[in-house]
């Protein structure tokens, strides 16, 4: 009997549960990206896009949910990290394979599946390095920020119509670009530690309601043109950080010593000057 009780209370230790909220709004980003798939293979490309824009922001929601509801734990990381696999790499990875790729053949799918794998490299190396990598940058190009680069340029074909040029070989290119920067190690700004409960200068309000108005005038246009500035931000700013001059080390001193600027004069251990005799 007392055995029987020792083994149900470790049990109980042992699967506490799992918090709902945070977890079902990835299971809904998981749908959404199952839904771009289906419709994907459907031929509906443009609804593919928005459905896994819709799971972009389902994505930002859980994670701050559990945060904020201090409902975080490592099953909810796991789990999101399986779903964004699914709705920021296969799904994707199909889209743009059945909208542009298919007519390269083996390289329209070898460059397909290396968008996948790139991706869930990108992934397991950011659970890896959580907790040890400054929470201010990101280390490669995040996967939903690589899958929103793919769904923006369709939405934005789709908008300018019978003026996009031949899109082919630029989709190519841009999937094995995008492969590459996600298992890179350029730098891309988080965005996590926003702190937007504080005070701030009245001129980032001016800025902000700017940027809102811009992309509300041009949601599709805009967009497209701020995800590509976004991805070609972390290649910039890193050739930029590599150009600049490095720093004299502390211990050298960037002027020359005052004994050799006069000889004449002999410096003691007690630090006055006199005279050599």
């Amino acid at each position: 009997m007392s055995f029987r009780r020792r083994r149900k209370k470790k049990d109980k230790r042992r699967f506490r549960g799992v918090y709902l909220l945070p977890n079902l709004i990835t299971t809904a980003s998981l749908f959404a990206g199952f839904y771009a798939i289906i419709a994907s293979i459907d031929g509906r490309f443009y609804q593919a896009a928005i459905a896994i824009l819709v799971s972009l922001v389902l994505d930002g929601l859980d994670g701050r949910i559990a945060r904020m509801t201090k409902s975080t734990s490592d099953f909810g990381v796991q789990y999101d990290s399986l779903a964004d696999l699914v709705a920021f790499g296969v799904a994707p990875g199909i889209m743009v394979y059945l909208w542009a790729l298919k007519p390269f053949q083996q390289f329209g799918w070898v460059a397909a599946f290396l968008f996948v794998v790139c991706g869930a490299l990108r992934l397991a190396r950011f659970n890896v390095q959580q907790g040890s990598m400054d929470p201010r940058y990101f280390n490669g190009l995040p996967i939903p920020a690589a899958a929103t680069m793919i769904a923006t340029s369709i939405i934005f074909y789709y908008e300018i119509g019978e003026w996009a040029p031949q899109r082919y070989i630029y989709i190519l290119v841009m999937i094995y670009l995008l492969s590459f920067l996600m298992v890179s190690n350029v730098k891309y700004v988080s965005f996590k530690k926003m702190e937007l409960f504080r005070r701030h200068p009245f001129h980032s309000l001016v800025a902000a309601v700017l940027i809102f108005v811009v992309v509300a005038t041009a949601p599709t246009i805009m967009g497209f043109l701020l995800m590509a500035a976004y991805v070609a931000s972390g290649p910039v700013s890193t050739f930029m950080y590599y150009r600049r001059p490095a720093l004299p080390d502390k211990g050298e001193s960037p002027t020359a010593p005052s004994n050799l600027a006069k000889p004449g004069l002999d410096l003691s251990e007690g630090g006055e000057a006199r005279k050599q005799a």
